[in-house]
This record gives C-alpha cells, structure tokens and sequence, in this order.
C-alpha cells in the first residue's frame, strides 16, 4: 500500500493513498464505495493494475477470469488499448467495482 502522510506541527494530521486502494479498503471494512462526482469510472480504470494489485490478483488470473489474454489486459493496464464495453463490464464484475459501464 503506497500512502502518504501528511504533517502539520510535527505530527500525522491526514493519510492519502490511491483511490483503487481506499476502494479496497472500504470494501474490506464492509462498506460501500463513495462515488464523489461520478468519477469512480474514470478514476478506478486509471488505476486498473493499482486496483488489481491491491486485490491480490495476478495479471493471468484477471485475464482469465475475464476472458481476454494477459498481454492484451497489460495493453489495457499501460493504457496504450481502451477495451469495449463488454471487457468494461467483465472488469467491473471481476474486480467488484461499479460505474464502469457507461451507457447500460
């Protein structure tokens, strides 16, 4: 987990750490995940192999369980492929995040 602290007078006032892995954690806590304008989507796919990591999940396991190959979800990852919304869907599905399918 990558977090940052921040001080003020010599002492830790607030903790920031990536989205994908305060979704994560929220969703360890049991609660639901905040979704501040709408920008979970864009956010949360930013930071797919984030996510994905923070879940413990190999790149094999989610290509599989999503039915693509893993060279073509390390494309998705890296941003250098922008998948359809079927994989959209499969991703938000294999991963348990939502807001990832825009327009169903």
């Amino acid at each position: 987990m990558s977090v940052q602290v921040i001080m003020r007078d010599g002492q830790a006032e607030y903790a920031v750490l990536p989205w994908a892995e305060y979704q994560t954690l929220l969703r360890a806590a049991g609660q639901a995940s905040a979704d501040p304008a709408n920008e979970t989507s864009k956010t949360a796919f930013g930071q797919l192999k984030s996510l994905r990591e923070a879940q413990g999940q190999s790149l094999e396991a989610l290509a599989r369980a999503v039915g693509i190959s893993p060279h073509y979800l390390g494309l998705i990852e890296n941003g250098e492929r922008e998948p359809d919304e079927a994989i959209k869907r499969a991703l938000a599905r294999a991963l348990g995040v939502s807001g990832w399918e825009s327009g169903s």
